[in-house]
């Protein structure tokens, strides 16, 4: 059995990469924070362990922490403001605006005088003076997207923000092909081009959401810009670690997600057998043969994995010390691919 030094070594510190026409140094694996506060079971939270967690993720050079003002909503960007009133020299802090979370609702809003406001709030709940990379969660389809670029861009010329990125999750097409699943998302990222430097976007990329490498991430390698691979678990599928028909808690996302029916989850076991078999070649874990996975397809390429506990976060960031072969990435590139309700 081949052994690869991340998953032997007490604490290991993750490859460094950089954040797009930005050219920010980060760790090559990030930490979503999104779980710890919001979206999956909240009786599963606890803001302890989940200060612990972001606490072991710089310890190994995780130094990527990626959040949202809408996430609890502030409830998230408050629990990371506790850890970098303390360690803020070795965090590269995003964050996102742009959403705005009702009870019964999410709507969008790129209104340049609310940017501005919310980025003043982020910063107080975030307890730090600049964010490194700020991120517009949706574009408004109310406001052009020239104006909502414009006041972040003045944000940056404030000092109180970097970089400035954009979220494509969430992108419209055809799921089954990929066809077009991106094109909204490039045609916004060539306008804001024009406005400001883009310096990176935040997508879906995982071994069961390809559909990125299609288009939208060719379009960053080619104009410079960096890739943040969101869910790149594939919101924990990938972990081996869910049992099809075990259920989710009604307030977590996966509850409504078309590809976590027992059924689905059921039909889609092969791929995470896939990842099993290679990772049984490295002893390493399904979840750190998909990070290597994304990691592999571009050097733009930084997975942000959504994480609550110490323990995965140490995991996740051994995984950047895993060298896929040719000939792991063929294997995985010949899975099924995943099945959902669309399907």
């Amino acid at each position: 059995m081949a052994q690869w030094g991340g998953a032997k070594k007490e604490v290991t510190r993750v490859e460094r990469r950089t954040v797009g026409s930005a050219a920010l140094g980060v760790g090559a694996i990030g930490l979503g924070c999104m779980p710890m506060s919001w979206a999956y079971s909240s009786s599963r939270q606890d803001g302890e362990e989940s200060l612990r967690a972001v606490r072991t993720a710089l310890d190994h050079g995780t130094t990527l922490l990626d959040t949202a003002d809408m996430y609890g909503p502030f409830t998230n960007e408050l629990l990371l403001g506790r850890v970098l009133k303390e360690r803020r020299t070795e965090a590269f802090v995003a964050t996102k605006c742009g959403l705005l979370a009702g009870e019964q609702h999410i709507v969008a809003n790129g209104r340049p005088g609310y940017v501005k406001r919310a980025c003043d709030a982020s910063l107080r709940r975030l307890q730090t003076g600049t964010i490194d990379l700020y991120q517009l969660h949706r574009v408004d389809p109310e406001v052009p997207i020239e104006e909502t670029w414009g006041a972040m861009a003045e944000l940056v010329t404030a000092g109180k923000v970097r970089a400035l990125g954009l979220c494509a999750v969430g992108a419209r097409g055809d799921r089954r092909t990929g066809a077009g699943l991106h094109d909204e998302t490039i045609r916004h990222l060539a306008r804001a081009q024009q406005v400001f430097p883009v310096s990176c976007v935040q997508a879906e990329l995982s071994v069961w959401a390809p559909e990125a490498l299609d288009a939208l991430l060719p379009w960053c390698t080619a104009h410079g810009v960096g890739f943040l691979a969101a869910m790149p678990l594939g919101n924990g599928f990938l972990t081996g670690t869910l049992t099809p028909g075990g259920g989710f808690e009604p307030d977590d996302l996966r509850a409504r997600h078309p590809r976590f029916t027992a059924e689905m989850m059921a039909a889609n076991q092969p791929i995470v057998s896939g990842l099993r078999r290679v990772a049984e070649r490295y002893d390493a874990t399904t979840a750190q043969v998909a990070l290597a996975w994304a990691l592999a397809q571009a050097p733009g390429v930084l997975p942000i994995p959504g994480a609550k506990t110490a323990r995965w976060t140490a995991q996740n960031a051994a995984a950047a010390a895993l060298a896929l072969s040719a000939a792991d990435l063929a294997e995985i590139a010949a899975l099924p691919p995943a099945r959902g309700s669309w399907d």
